[in-house]
């Protein structure tokens, strides 16, 4: 299978794109962000450019996004400090403009969009960050392709991924040694970045019941594929 990875910098993204390039499934990578990876591979290329929005309306750009079978869509921010302007502009307007983008180029396109546990459908509740997410979710839902929607809890990093944030490596570096505890006692609450990977490809691969997965179905997802 052929993959369109975005937000390959960020803790959940390094992890997709690991299990990418150590899947025999996939056999082409591209990742389209703002910065080089420094990472090289037979399986890889990159597109680099300051504004992604910019360049999905490049004529030259989006052709070349053709004859693709998935996109996991790992980009994100927190919203801690922002307005929800900003913070509707990154993960709304964004995400669907490469969505729109890709669907129409690809038919077939499975579209694995990584939302978080909480993500409000109606939106219409309280959390500012919830409802722009669940609005994200439900226009991704109407576009002309297959939308798996992943809603992860806790995520511990693994093999040496590390968020780009100081405040969350310090908080993930104290829970490591309490990880296997917290998968005895929460299994169906916390996953982590090799298993979200895999679940990503597992899911291109053969589909899922229904379009939103929680932890639950996340884990049980990597490990049946």
């Amino acid at each position: 299978m052929k993959v369109i990875l975005l937000g390959a910098t960020g803790m959940v993204g390094q992890g997709a794109l690991r299990e990418c390039l150590r899947d025999e499934r996939v056999s082409d990578v591209l990742v389209i962000g703002r910065t080089e990876l420094g990472v090289e591979h037979a399986k890889l290329r990159q597109i680099v450019a300051p504004d992604l929005a910019e360049l999905m309306t490049r004529t030259d750009v989006v052709n070349e996004l053709s004859g693709y079978d998935a996109c996991f869509f790992c980009l994100g921010v927190s919203s801690a400090g922002m307005t929800e302007e900003a913070y509707r502009r990154i993960t709304y307007d964004l995400t669907l403009t490469v969505a729109r983008a890709l669907s129409g180029r690809n038919p077939g396109l499975r579209f694995v969009y990584v939302s978080g546990q909480g993500t409000d459908s109606t939106e219409q509740g309280r959390s500012m960050w919830a409802r722009v997410k669940g609005r994200t979710e439900n226009r991704l839902l109407e576009l002309p392709m297959d939308t798996y929607l992943f809603r992860p809890g806790y995520i511990q990093p693994m093999h040496g991924v590390r968020s780009r944030t100081r405040l969350y490596r310090a908080l993930y570096t104290v829970a490591a040694p309490l990880y296997p505890l917290l998968r005895r006692l929460a299994p169906n609450q916390v996953t982590t970045t090799e298993t979200l990977g895999r679940a990503m490809i597992a899911v291109t691969a053969a589909g899922a019941p229904r379009p939103h997965l929680g932890t639950r179905e996340i884990n049980a997802a990597a490990a049946g594929g």
